[in-house]
């Protein structure tokens, strides 16, 4: 799968597009403490074609030029992208920002678009070919406000892209992720039984993402080693913010998200951050604490650990835990079981009857709270989907929908029905919408 990603100054309406591309609405209702929930990653699916595309935060100048974590994000995004697509603002000059991000795009090498947004008219149309300034040959007009040229910005995209292959969506497919050197490859190893992965205290050795066909207990397993970490120079050396952009491939073609967890150092941001990757893409997660054979004094360890895990992921209550040591294989049993679990799960579906009855239940048992008058009502609810469940209530006004009666309904559902390992959706929609 090709990669995309958008660059450009802030304001130039990169998001907006981004948005607009992906076309999809993300509403997992969850408290996400402590969890950057800004989306800079999403699948594109346009015609027989699909392809990977990152945001980016806009690029200005400052004191110090960029600043230097937008800067890093860019950095990385192009490294890994196919495409990129050079956003600018079609009603404004070119200023010093927009020549300094074709410097850099002229360095890179690689293919480049140049989007110029903002276009809603034929004299502003007309007016676009003085970005052929910048040095790239392909100047595209759009407007995202108004949906213009979104069309052929896509089929310029996806031209020289082959078309989907044909998968066995019926085979599990399980990604393994985690901060550099907690311990993946050796978790592969374990499971596979046999060296295949390059295993070093060298945080970088895994180069790219690779899959593993394996049978556990007659059934066909895909097992995703995340690709590693390349340093390339002074702005590689921030290996654990790289390593957040070397997993989106390996999270967006898998069903389930393993969280390697280290049992020495204990819980970072960075691993809440990677949590969230695998939430904000829908996937299955479950947590593992890798290197249990190096922790003193299991019993009292594990109770540590699960009241550490208790609060630090209070997002992700839902993800069951395993504690293992990937290279003794002690309790490395016990996680294809949670694995397995996790996918039934998120590609189960609810009768609509047995659904409906327990909301109904649900609603008599606690009313939701009257706002100006006005109460909310559920007339009916069905599973519109499954990887992951993803629920869609009919109510007579959405706007009544408090997160904190949302957050009861999906208690609700769980307390039901078993969704243990995978994230569900709720929709609300008014009765009379079509």
């Amino acid at each position: 799968m090709k990669t995309v990603c958008l660059i450009g100054r802030p304001n130039t309406g990169k998001s907006s597009l981004f948005n607009l591309l992906i076309g999809e609405e993300r509403s997992i209702i969850m408290d996400m403490p402590g969890i950057t929930r800004d989306r800079i990653y999403g699948q594109v699916h346009y015609q027989d074609r699909t392809f990977s595309l990152i945001d980016t935060g806009g690029l200005e100048l400052g004191k110090d030029n960029f600043r230097e974590d937008i800067l890093m994000q860019a950095t990385f995004a192009i490294d890994e992208a196919d495409i990129v697509l050079f956003v600018v603002d079609g009603k404004s000059e070119l200023n010093q920002s927009d020549y300094l991000i074709r410097d850099m795009l002229l360095k890179a090498h690689k293919d480049v678009l140049v989007v110029v947004n903002k276009i809603d008219n034929e004299k502003r149309k007309e007016d676009i070919y003085r970005f052929y300034e910048l040095g790239f040959e392909q100047i595209l007009a759009v407007s995202v406000v108004h949906k213009l040229g979104i069309k052929e910005l896509l089929n310029e995209i996806v031209k020289e892209m082959e078309p989907n292959e044909i998968v066995d969506d019926t085979v599990c497919r399980f990604c393994l992720i985690g901060r550099p050197n907690v311990g993946k490859s050796s978790l592969v190893n374990a499971l596979l039984n046999e060296e295949r992965a390059i295993v070093s205290d060298v945080a970088g050795t895994t180069r790219d993402a690779t899959d593993s066909l394996f049978t556990y207990h007659g059934n066909k397993y895909i097992v995703v080693d995340t690709a590693g970490i390349r340093k390339r120079g002074r702005i590689y050396e921030s290996v654990e913010k790289y390593s957040l952009l070397r997993s989106l491939k390996a999270i967006e073609n898998s069903d389930v998200c393993v969280l390697l967890l280290d049992a020495k150092e204990g819980i970072t941001l960075h691993d809440k951050h990677i949590a969230g990757l695998a939430l904000d893409a829908g996937k299955a997660l479950v947590l593992c604490v890798n290197k249990w054979d190096l922790v003193d004094n299991s019993d009292e360890a594990y109770r540590h650990w699960k009241l550490l895990l208790k609060h630090e992921f209070q997002f992700a209550t839902f993800a069951p835990v395993v504690f293992l040591s990937a290279l003794t294989k002690k309790r490395i049993h016990l996680l294809m079981p949670e694995i397995i679990k996790a996918y039934e799960n998120y590609t189960k579906e609810i009768k609509t009857s047995l659904l409906n009855t327990v909301i109904k239940e649900a609603v008599d048992l606690h009313q939701p709270p009257s706002y100006k008058g006005k109460r909310l009502k559920v007339y009916f609810v069905n599973q519109e989907d499954n990887k992951p469940p993803k629920f869609t209530f009919a109510v007579n006004d959405k706007g009544l929908v408090h997160f904190s009666y949302a957050r009861y309904i999906e208690n609700k559902i769980r307390e039901n029905f078993d969704f243990t390992g995978t994230p569900i959706i709720l929709k609300f929609k008014n009765r009379k919408e079509e």
